[in-house]
């Protein structure tokens, strides 16, 4: 195996002959049993090529297909193991290093070359000390200080790892102080990607933890009036209020130095109080709006939405019966992918739906989850997308987002048309409750008279064409009416009193009659009934002898 040109030599009938490791696929070694094998299999034409091929490779297998013959597989056998392992060792280091050496490649095809660092030398330059950078480098702690510059900044690990961050190329920075949270940082959200390490990367951070994320507990429980402990917080409370002092003054440094050399550099402040809790990946975190974006720094990987970039939000799961719900956001970009924020609490729904509108970002929202893919390909597919009619531009159609929405034109329509005629209904309904009311009091005054009196004083009110005022007339002349017999002078009773003192009357001689029915049997204790516990009656009852 040769390290150095990349090549395993391989022998074939006595004759050393050289291969590329990119011609390779992979490397077998099997258990060995009373000898040793290595199995080499390459890549050749008839069989699938895999992602991992190379680039060059995968073309020449494509090219020349039709009509070379291929080496499929070679295997060697020995019967002393340790030559064959100390190859497969050796081959597979080396297909490691061509892969990550192709992958670096790929990630540098597309990178936008920045410009070089110009350091400040004849004055102090404004530096932040013992702070940590994510993404990490090769997987470890990446700790150092961070400075300003004349046109850009500049990172320098203790292992001596260096990243620099030009002005020019920042595209949104973002100072979140430590306020409900394990640590204060500065993120840069950049135009164009640099290299971090042998990866990309379009977010940077620096932070610093004011605690620590995990804390051993005690075994015993520490009261609320332990000097230890309040001596504890009183300290962490100063630590809190030193770094956000020390951070802020440094983004206020860094604003003055960008703005001296003619670059623009704004530092924001994500607003807590518009924050939500959601899962824009594998886990819940807490989102917040800043003036140009909806971020979350705290957890990674990092979530920042460019506001500029953001086309529609639609909320799915939108029902009575759920807890939570969805946030679909839209690029502009029709051909990215939607991004989705799950379980966010439906208290916040109108929280965010305020800010959308002060943002001036438009939404809907439904009941259902949607296949976005599918959206997405009829949406670019329609070049009319915004437009409210079809191509003959005589058929309307819904124009743009309309169609999400859980309740059409039609309703609000309908709607409006309800409103209209809202005054109109309620006068009818008005109308309606005093005739019910006013029948309800007829009907009552009708039993009373029937109960009380023969005379009957609604046989005219039955007659057609009289209107309210005439009703009015007439039932205030019946009452005059009915007044009048109750009061007059000559008649003595009127009617009603006549059937109630008959009626008296009856009741007594039938109390009489059983009175003396009892006497007759030898009761002579008994009282004898007297008239004067009759004269309620309004007349007298008359003496029965014995």
């Amino acid at each position: 195996v040769d390290m150095r040109t990349q090549c395993v030599i391989l022998p074939i009938f006595g004759n050393p002959v050289p291969f590329h490791i990119s011609t390779i696929k992979n490397v077998v070694l099997p258990d060995p049993d009373t000898a040793t094998y290595l199995r080499i299999n390459f890549y050749s034409a008839g069989m699938a090529v895999g992602k991992d091929a190379p680039v060059n490779m995968a073309n020449l297998v494509q090219k020349y297909a039709p009509y070379a013959s291929f080496i499929r597989e070679m295997t060697f056998r020995s019967l002393d193991s340790q030559n064959l392992t100390q190859a497969f060792r050796q081959i597979s280091e080396l297909r490691k290093r061509a892969r990550q050496r192709e992958l670096r490649e790929q990630e540098e095809a597309n990178l936008v070359v920045q410009e070089k660092l110009v350091r400040t030398k004849n004055e102090r330059v404004p530096r932040l000390s013992d702070l940590t950078m994510r993404p990490v480098f090769a997987g470890k702690k990446t700790q150092g200080n961070l400075e300003a510059h004349t046109n850009g900044l500049r990172f320098i690990s203790t292992r001596g790892e260096i990243v620099d961050i030009m002005y020019a190329n920042v595209k949104h920075a973002i100072m979140q102080p430590c306020e409900n949270e394990i640590m204060v940082l500065i993120h840069f959200h950049l135009k164009d990607p640099i290299m971090v390490g042998k990866k990309r990367q379009r977010d940077i951070q620096f932070f610093t933890e004011v605690v620590e994320a995990s804390q051993a507990v005690e075994a015993g429980r520490r009261s609320m009036y332990d000097p230890d402990e309040m001596d504890d917080e009183q300290r962490e409370r100063q630590m809190r209020k030193r770094l956000n002092e020390a951070f802020k003054d440094f983004c206020k440094k860094v604003e003055i130095v960008a703005k001296r050399h003619n670059y623009t550099l704004e530092f924001d402040i994500p607003y807590r109080d518009l924050g939500f809790q959601g899962n824009p990946h594998k886990e819940m975190v807490f989102i917040q709006p800043t003036l140009n974006c909806l971020v979350n720094l705290t957890e990674t990987p990092f979530f920042v939405v460019d506001l500029a970039h953001l086309d529609h939000v639609h909320f799915e799961r939108v029902t009575f019966a759920s807890k939570a719900f969805d946030m679909i956001i839209i690029n502009k970009d029709f051909s990215k992918v939607p991004l989705a924020v799950t379980m966010i609490p439906n208290n916040d729904k109108d929280s965010i739906q305020d800010w959308l509108t002060d943002m001036e970002i438009s939404y809907t929202e439904g009941p259902m989850n949607l296949n976005w893919k599918q959206i997405m390909q009829t949406i670019q597919d329609d070049d009319r997308f915004y437009m409210n009619t079809e191509e003959d531009e005589v058929t309307e159609k819904e124009a743009g987002w309309e169609f999400l929405r859980m309740y059409g034109k039609d309703d609000e329509t309908d709607d409006d048309a309800d409103g209209d005629d809202s005054e109109f209904s309620r006068a009818d309904g008005d109308a309606r409750e005093s005739e019910e009311e006013l029948d309800e009091d007829e009907s009552a005054f009708d039993s009373e008279e029937e109960e009380e009196s023969d005379f009957d004083a609604d046989e005219e009110l039955e007659e057609q064409g009289m209107d309210w005022d005439d009703m009015e007339r007439e039932a205030a002349a019946d009452d005059r009416r009915k007044r009048h017999r109750e009061t007059d002078d000559d008649g003595g009773v009127d009617v009603r009193n006549r059937k109630r003192q008959s009626t008296n009357q009856s009741n007594g001689r039938n109390s009489m009659q059983r009175s003396s029915i009892k006497q007759g049997r030898g009761d002579k204790g008994g009282n004898r009934p007297s008239s004067k516990g009759n004269k309620r009656f309004g007349a007298a009852v008359p003496k029965r002898r014995r």
